[in-house]
């Protein structure tokens, strides 16, 4: 029973490392055939590549996961929505788009009434 977990971590650790090395060339390969042409920069090796992808990691993906979110954003809102009484419903209809917004108009605010056209 050990061994077999022990070899599905071995798996998945060779499988992350095959798979950040492909990203890493990939990285590479396009960064010196498009950066220097367009820019004037200098190519970058394997390792400045790798960097580049933890950077870029850092700055935009973050290293937090997706923890609590399932994909699951529309079942949970026909469940909110089957869950209202009907006044309840209308009230939400009513509101319009963008209830924060109150006065803007198209939003459902005192100020949606669609301006009369300018002749």
């Amino acid at each position: 029973m050990m061994v077999h977990g022990i070899k599905r971590v071995l798996k998945v650790l060779l499988f992350v490392l095959m798979a950040a090395t492909v990203f890493t060339f990939a990285v590479m390969w396009l960064w010196n055939w498009l950066i220097p042409s367009l820019f004037g920069l200098h190519a970058v090796s394997f390792w400045q590549a790798l960097g580049l992808l933890v950077l870029c990691k850092i700055l935009f993906g973050g290293f937090y996961g997706r923890h609590g979110f399932k994909g699951d954003w529309r079942a949970r809102l026909i469940r909110r929505w089957e869950d209202m009484t009907p006044e309840e419903r209308e009230k939400f209809r009513s509101r319009g788009i963008f209830p924060a917004s109150g006065d803007a108009p198209g939003c459902g605010g005192s100020g949606s009434a669609p301006a009369a056209p300018k002749a």
